[in-house]
Order: C-alpha cells, then structure tokens, then sequence
C-alpha cells in the first residue's frame, strides 16, 4: 500500500499465546505496569415465544428459583474462577463485576458482564466468562420449560487500560 510516495507496512497481529518454538505459553507480564483494567462482554439467550411470555409473566422465576439473581450468582463465581478454566489466563484480583440481566426484544435475554481490575494483564476473558456462565445458568433454570432455548452472540464489546487502549464494538 502507497501514501504519498512512501511504502506502509501492512502489521499482522501475532498471537501472544505462543513460544518462540510454537508451543503454548502463558504470557510473560512481569515487566508490564500494573494499570486500571475493564471489560464488558455480552451474550444473548433466545427463548421460544411461549417460553418467554411464561417467564416474564412469572417474573423471571422458575421452580429453581429466580432466573436472574442465581445467573448473576453463578456468573460472578465464573469471573473470580477464570483462571483455573482458560489455560493460560492469568489469576487476577477481580475489583468490580457488574450483571446487566434483561430482555433485548420479547424473546431474547441479554447478560452484560462487567469486569475491572488493576493489574498487569487485561479482564476480557473474565467478562466473556461471566456472561457465557450466566447464560448457561439461565439455560438450567429454564430448560424445563422449552430444551429449544439458544445461547449466543457472545462477544467483548468494549475494554480499556494497557497497551491497547479503549477497544470498543
């Protein structure tokens, strides 16, 4: 590619997560500043229609138990225990987790995790954690009513602190 006369070259992102041999390795973070760390994930839960009348006329309660408190329970344990799940995570002191639980349309369930930290390394993969968890605890609590409940579009939609800046979706 060519601007104004002079050559630009194209950076292909390298993954962190390997040696110089190819092999797996935990990244090395001991020389990196501890900084203010956050990040939000989401991720949806898509009901059949019948499915979510019942629930939002129940109030989000099943015979489990209310829906959204246990998700948010559940999803707070999965943040503080993401290191033990995802291999070459680094186990960091959570600071804040925050549940945003509630209904993007009539059918679709959407779970935003919150999660900041001062460290060396940044929180996304327990945002996306904590969201993928409650999603699944949503799904438990309600498959009794419908085993046609769906779980997606888990994504990062925004994280700040480090290197990299403020990212955002």
């Amino acid at each position: 590619m060519a601007s104004k006369g002079k050559t630009v070259a194209k950076v292909t992102p390298k993954l962190t997560h390997v040696d110089a041999a190819g092999h797996p390795a935990m990244v090395d973070v001991s020389d990196k500043p501890a900084t203010a760390r956050e990040a939000r994930a989401e991720c949806r839960v898509r009901f059949p229609a019948a499915v979510a009348v019942q629930l939002r006329q129940s109030g989000m309660g099943t015979a489990k138990g209310p829906v959204v408190d246990t998700a948010i329970i559940a999803g707070t344990m999965a943040v503080k225990n993401t290191a033990p799940l995802i291999p070459f995570c680094h186990a960091l002191q959570i600071e804040a987790c925050d549940f945003d639980i509630g209904w993007k349309n009539k059918t679709t369930l959407r779970i935003l995790c919150t999660v900041a930290c001062t460290g060396k390394t940044g929180v996304e993969m327990e945002a996306l954690t904590g969201a993928s968890v409650a999603a699944l605890t949503v799904y438990d609590m309600c498959k009794a009513l419908s085993h046609d409940i769906e779980i997606g579009a888990v994504r990062l939609l925004a994280k700040q602190g480090g290197k990299s800046g403020v990212i955002s979706s």
